[in-house]
């Protein structure tokens, strides 16, 4: 099984890009071209997305050595367009500083 954190990058960056899938195409479907389809299509496809991203920031909080805060910091920044993409860089570091560290 992936590495917690691994997993949660990846569905973070979906989730993101579904974001602003919704915000950039679907939103404006809807209130220009009157297609309220798409919005429920992208939005139940983010929503799932949004579920699935935080049983997994759940699942590294409890399975790894995370602070509190940092993973509150990593669910406010899923509420944000295009944030997760600049914390993701820091995820990334935050598991390789995991991952060099030996037990003691």
């Amino acid at each position: 099984m992936k590495h917690p954190v691994s997993f949660l990058r990846s569905v973070g960056l979906l989730e993101a890009i579904s974001y602003l899938i919704l915000l950039g195409i679907a939103m404006p479907l809807k209130y220009f071209w009157g297609m309220p389809l798409a919005v429920r299509i992208c939005g139940s496809i983010h929503g799932g997305l949004f579920v699935v991203f935080c049983f997994a920031l759940w699942r590294v909080l409890m399975n790894t050595g995370w602070p509190f805060s940092r993973a509150v910091l990593v669910f406010i920044a899923s509420l944000l367009p295009f944030v997760p993409f600049f914390i993701d860089r820091r995820m990334r570091a935050w598991a390789a500083a995991d991952s060099n560290q030996t037990p003691a």
